[in-house]
């Protein structure tokens, strides 16, 4: 046996689709998806590259795999609860996993071959829908309507350069420094008069919009509204 052998051999024994797995979201994690690479994953776990390729076939079983990852740490919807209740503890589950893996917003539905957790969870909240009595083109839009909601939430406060507290004054205070409250009245009584107010905390915003949301859809969903366009 070679020393390469000897030195290698240990190693595959040793690592698996999970270590990649679980490595390459803590990659993701620290560097972005932007800068994510096979190379760099490989000396993140402290591996030859190739060495990868016995346990994950190519870049993109990875990221299959790690959406799958991200997946599996949202709650389920609650099964002894109403379905709003329900799909509230999900969608706040999904905000607070989504904040951890923040390169995973945009990938969460672009996956083309999902993995078990993905397909689990998708199947979990149509039958959380479903069996809160909507009609299967009901609990469609509800699907994209929740989901394009809480994505777009946790994009959004992902890339604000601040939220919250003394950082959040800051930055507001910053911006409307130099304005004129003649130029930008309303901006400028918004930043004043709510922004600028003690407690105040952009991530409040979610609860808000998340019950708008579901109350609307659990009242159409009683009186058989469609949106304009629905069948």
């Amino acid at each position: 046996m070679t020393a390469r052998a000897e030195t290698e051999d240990p190693i595959r024994t040793t690592l698996t689709r999970a270590r990649v797995l679980e490595g390459a979201v803590a990659l993701a994690d620290d560097i972005g998806i932007d800068r994510f690479t096979i190379r760099r994953l490989a000396t993140a776990i402290g591996v030859g590259p190739m060495t990868i390729y016995h346990h994950v076939p190519n870049k993109e079983a990875i990221l299959d795999g790690m959406v799958d990852l991200v997946f599996s740490e949202i709650d389920l919807p609650p099964t002894d609860t109403d379905w709003k209740a329900a799909m509230r503890h999900r969608c706040w589950s999904a905000r607070a996993v989504l904040a951890k893996h923040p390169w995973a917003t945009a990938l969460m539905e672009s996956r083309t071959t999902p993995g078990p957790q993905t397909l689990r969870h998708h199947d979990a909240v149509i039958g959380c829908l479903r069996d809160g009595g909507l009609s299967i083109e009901m609990t469609a839009h509800a699907y994209a309507l929740i989901d394009g909601y809480v994505y777009g939430f946790a994009l959004q406060e992902a890339n604000m350069p601040a939220t919250a507290g003394v950082e959040m004054a800051d930055l507001a205070t910053a911006i409307t420094a130099g304005l004129s409250s003649g130029e930008y009245p309303h901006l400028m009584e918004l930043t004043a008069q709510h922004v600028l107010q003690p407690g105040y905390d952009f991530g409040a915003e979610f609860e808000f919009g998340l019950d708008l949301i579901l109350d609307g859809l659990d009242a159409a969903s009683k009186t058989g509204v469609q949106p304009s366009g629905g069948t």
